[in-house]
């Protein structure tokens, strides 16, 4: 159950970016949520994925089970490019708009949010 605790950090975040975005273009909050959130609700399951399988050094099943997704680097780092970059394919995928300006405050944003609190927490340990 600890172990979850990163993962649902990282939703609760990339939600609360999706959110502010939605408020901050003056969009029904709620009612697009999901739609807004699906692409990069993806890239952050896809880049947990892919830290936990650089971390496997062969043996995906048994460092799923111990992975620690807390570190700043390079386990934080990996789940933000995969969130941003992954978001930023579905959105295009999916007919979502990614405007240059778009994929540098979403890029920022997301640093901010996933990269902070694992940095918070290193500084605080």
């Amino acid at each position: 159950m600890k172990r979850l605790v990163p993962l649902v950090i990282d939703v609760v975040l990339v939600v609360l970016f999706c959110l502010i975005g939605r408020r901050s273009h003056h969009e029904a909050v709620f009612p697009g949520l999901l739609r807004t959130f699906w692409p990069f609700g993806v890239g952050l399951l896809l880049g947990w994925a892919v830290a936990a399988w650089l971390r496997a050094d062969g043996e995906f099943g048994s460092a799923i089970r111990r992975f620690d997704a807390r570190p700043l680097w390079p386990t934080g780092v990996v789940i933000w490019f995969c969130t941003v970059a992954g978001g930023m394919v579905l959105r295009v995928i999916s007919g979502q708009g990614t405007e240059p300006s778009f994929i540098v405050v979403a890029a920022t944003v997301l640093a901010l949010f996933l990269l902070g609190w694992r940095a918070a927490w290193k500084a605080l340990r």
